[in-house]
């Protein structure tokens, strides 16, 4: 069934992105501008920043443009997965784009997410061809698809980022999610709904530096595994029985050896690596249990996934 739309909302996620805002601005309004028949409102989240992002969105709002201004900005960095809870929150359309602010991915493609929405998709994703990254970023990456499509129940695809559209009742259903540790990546793919892809080829940042480092890049993977399976739980059962039945196995044959050959002095060596060897599990276990107890702390805590301390709206700024 075709679908009619009359406002589509666009949820930008902003973080210490001064020098690439501007140019944002600049190339949504070229691609906005054609379109006459949709009214657009733009959300930009500000997710604690540090730099003028703050500043540059809220001269924006005064500034004549193709689209309604919302600028959301919070008390502090949160953190991109509260962001994106809160672009949700506030979008007001009957379909919501999420992107990035840094131009890396190409606002040329909403005229083309729109159509394969009005077709009668309820989600559309979009697939990078290539990835502009370090050949090391984007081996972690294909290994972390891998993984994570193994262990999980819920299919995750490959090279698909946060830039989608959702139809609103995508958007309600996502809102309806009362996780605090949200991996959104899954939580897309979990609520279902007929979803359709497009591919791309990403932009290098022209300016800039990604705000992901490695180490958040790991935190984020391993928020994606423990969010969407009980497998790395499951599987001490299979490690516990396998050293359980090896530790028995070599029991008898100790006793064996002693019945027939008579009792030696055992090695010290093979003592200590066998100790070394099961406390290393021990230590492993517990620390993949800690991750599922710190998540559940965090749930049982019931804190707001952000606080906003600014929220501003041209349309009320042009009245005043």
């Amino acid at each position: 069934m075709s679908k009619t739309p009359s406002l589509v909302s666009i949820i930008a996620t902003v973080y210490n992105e001064e020098d690439m805002l501007p140019a944002y601005f600049e190339a949504l309004a070229k691609v906005l501008e054609p379109i006459k028949n949709i009214r657009f409102e733009l959300l930009i989240v500000n997710d604690g920043s540090s730099d003028n992002s703050l500043s540059i969105a809220k001269e924006q709002l005064l500034k004549k443009a193709p689209y309604e201004l919302k600028v959301i900005s919070f008390s502090r960095n949160f953190g991109k997965e509260s962001a994106i809870s809160a672009g949700f929150d506030y979008a007001s359309g009957d379909a919501a784009i999420l992107m990035d602010s840094d131009l890396e991915d190409p606002v040329e493609l909403i005229p083309q997410m729109i159509d394969k929405w009005v077709e009668g998709n309820d989600i559309v994703y979009t697939v990078r061809r290539r990835r502009v990254e370090g050949l090391f970023k984007c081996f972690f990456a294909w290994c972390f698809y891998k993984v994570i499509n193994v262990f999980s129940d819920v299919h995750i695809y490959h090279n698909a980022g946060d830039y989608r559209l959702f139809d609103k009742k995508a958007v309600a259903a996502l809102d309806k999610i009362g996780e605090k540790n949200r991996f959104s990546k899954g939580l897309f793919n979990w609520i279902g709904f007929k979803s359709t892809a497009i591919e791309y080829d990403r932009y290098a940042r022209e300016k800039g530096e990604t705000k992901w480092s490695f180490l958040q890049l790991w935190h984020y993977a391993m928020d994606g595994i423990i969010s969407f399976s009980t497998v790395p739980l499951k599987f001490w059962i299979f490690i516990g029985m396998t050293v359980s039945f090896l530790s028995f196995s070599y029991a008898i044959f100790l006793i064996a050896r002693t019945v027939l050959y008579g009792i030696d002095l055992p090695g010290y060596a093979s003592t200590i690596v066998i100790m070394m060897f099961l406390n290393g599990i021990i230590l492993v276990n517990l620390g993949i249990l800690s991750e599922y107890i710190a998540r559940i702390f965090v749930e049982v805590k019931n804190r707001p996934n952000y606080v906003v301390n600014e929220l501003l709206d041209s349309t009320l700024e042009s009245k005043n």
